[in-house]
């Protein structure tokens, strides 16, 4: 599969997931490059703005299995991963495997926040090894395999924030926000048209077409100087003064990945400093931390991340040779 077509299905997707969520393409479009990148997507947003209608909606476009879990205090990993099942056969028995909702190609983790970190730790071998591991024997994930989680940011009582740690895992962090007055109008309209609650929504992929097109953003070019103007971009987010830790190296990879998933859904082979300035926030901003003084202020690492993006210098990027 080459670019081209990978923009081709790429739009098929987002027009079909658009029959169900309203007003929101940039989102749904960075949702999608974070698949194709390999990443894994944190919602963060007030509740009832389609966090769960997006997560539902793309594992049915895309025909991947789904699965929800709904964390809460009470939750235990066994019951995220799976655990060993004594079976009788007869006089003696065996025990064998019996997977954990964990095991499905769109896991939706629902209000992670609300989980224990002990719990909230399940998730980060699986996340970022694609594999499982119970009582010593390791398990793979069905691929691709994607973590859609989703937290409300203004509710903190009974909750357990995600350590640093955990959040470096995932590759970007995304609010849908509140639609305006046009768009939820067309909500009223499209619920009383259809004369259902759900909507119906069609298979345009499968999980060859995912891997396929992952395998395309494999083979786009990205100029020296873009390069430069990534390792840049986190240089100064290490260095900033309003900032008391900086982006690690797994956040320059994945702004490299979302760079390059959002040009080969745009129909190029190469990555252009736009497709660099669109991913910046939604990819770094959530790997900063603010220093103390300005906790209690209304300062935001998006705020942050935007001011440095404004101030670092732009290059020049070409398609690549041979173009």
């Amino acid at each position: 599969m080459n670019c081209r077509e990978v923009a081709a299905t790429g739009k098929d997707i987002i027009d079909e997931v658009e029959r169900a969520i309203v007003g929101k393409r940039p989102v749904l479009e960075m949702i999608l490059a974070t698949v194709l990148a390999g990443g894994h997507v944190l919602l963060e947003d007030f509740p009832g703005v389609a966090k769960t209608l997006a997560a539902r909606s793309f594992a049915r476009v895309l025909d991947l299995s789904f699965k929800r879990i709904q964390f809460t205090p009470d939750l235990l990993p066994a019951d995220i991963v799976g655990g060993q099942v004594f079976q009788r056969d007869g006089a003696a028995g065996t025990f064998s495997f019996r997977p954990g909702p964990l095991f499905a190609q769109v896991v939706l983790a629902d209000e992670i926040n609300r989980a224990t970190p002990k719990t909230q730790s399940a998730l980060l071998e699986a996340m970022q090894e694609g594999q499982a591991t119970v009582e010593g024997e390791t398990h793979p994930l069905p691929q691709p395999f994607v973590v859609l989680a989703t937290q409300n940011p203004i509710e903190y009582e009974g909750t357990f924030p995600l350590p640093e740690a955990q959040l470096d895992r995932f590759m970007v962090r995304l609010r849908l926000g509140y639609p305006d007055p046009d768009q939820e109008v067309e909500i009223l309209n499209r619920r009383l048209g259809r004369r259902a609650e759900e909507v119906v929504l069609g298979r345009v992929a499968d999980a060859g077409t995912v891997l396929a097109m992952r395998e395309a953003v494999e083979g786009v070019y990205v100029d020296p100087a873009l390069l430069g103007y990534i390792t840049d971009l986190v240089a100064r987010t290490r260095k900033h003064p309003a900032l008391a830790l900086g982006v690690s190296p797994r956040g320059t990879l994945a702004l490299l990945q979302v760079a390059r998933a959002r040009a080969a859904l745009a129909g190029r082979d190469f990555v252009i400093p736009d497709d660099v300035k669109a991913a910046a926030v939604p990819a770094l901003a959530h790997r900063l931390i603010l220093s103390p003084d300005l906790w209690t202020r209304e300062v935001r690492t998006d705020d942050v991340m935007a001011e440095i993006l404004e101030r670092t210098p732009v290059p020049r990027a070409g398609p690549g040779p041979g173009a």
